[in-house]
């Protein structure tokens, strides 16, 4: 970023010496650039406020208090609970890594609320635990709703014969299980036992609308200040 910063200023610079022999062309270039970087500017500060009531929301939603789940008036981030039976049919070993880095899976349940068909992302397990009994029956969850992520084409082809998964492809789970779901994924929150461990959910949104800004402001200003510099030395 910063390099580029210093290449588009000498760039500038050179096109501003070779403009001088034409004053009027040149105080039009040197505007015009200014122009376009305090409208970037502004732009970045307009979507800095944007993301900020955006990540405001979101944190209010994580920390209110879960609702009765009745598979309908889906919200990002909204905390749910609901009942359900979890068996070991149709289970999605989702290939992931924990906080530390280990790989391991995400245990992905299929389940049905009232004929709303949802994937339930019950936490992390390690490797050695991939064949074990994770069937709750008549139970009680609590989850957040959070959509699904776009496709990721770099990663590999899910293997699902062997229960290996990289992504939620919607084909590859119509093929496993028969059946379409939500774009939205609950990740429970239950902490029940050592494994699954339920994925951390925040609002981990990058923003560095400020920086941007901040970048393309000192561009109009350096810019504006060496059109000062070559008018005074020129004229």
């Amino acid at each position: 970023m910063l390099f580029g910063y210093f290449y588009l200023l000498q760039f500038i610079s050179g096109v501003v010496k070779k403009s001088l022999k034409n004053k009027f062309f040149f105080s039009v270039f040197v505007y015009f650039f200014i122009l376009i970087f305090l409208s970037l500017g502004t732009w970045q500060i307009i979507r800095l406020n944007w993301k900020l009531n955006l990540i405001s929301e979101i944190e209010k939603n994580i920390n209110s208090k879960p609702v009765s789940f009745s598979g309908k008036n889906l919200n990002n981030f909204k905390r749910v609970e609901f009942d359900a039976n979890l068996k070991n049919s149709k289970l999605i070993f989702l290939y992931s890594l924990n906080e530390e880095g280990k790989p391991g899976f995400d245990i992905i349940n299929t389940i049905s609320i009232e004929n709303n068909n949802f994937l339930l992302n019950r936490g992390w397990i390690p490797n050695n635990l991939k064949n074990s009994n994770f069937e709750l029956l008549n139970t009680n969850f609590s989850g957040i709703l959070k959509k699904k992520s776009n496709k990721n084409y770099f990663k590999p082809k899910n293997d699902i014969q062997n229960n290996y998964w990289f992504t939620l492809n919607e084909d590859d789970l119509f093929e496993y299980t028969g059946r379409k779901f939500s774009n939205f994924i609950i990740y429970e929150t239950n902490n029940r036992s050592n494994f699954p461990n339920p994925k951390k959910i925040g609002a981990n949104i990058s923003n560095n609308h400020l920086k941007y800004s901040l970048t393309w402001f000192s561009l109009a200003i350096s810019i504006f200040l060496i059109y000062l510099y070559f008018r005074k030395k020129n004229y």
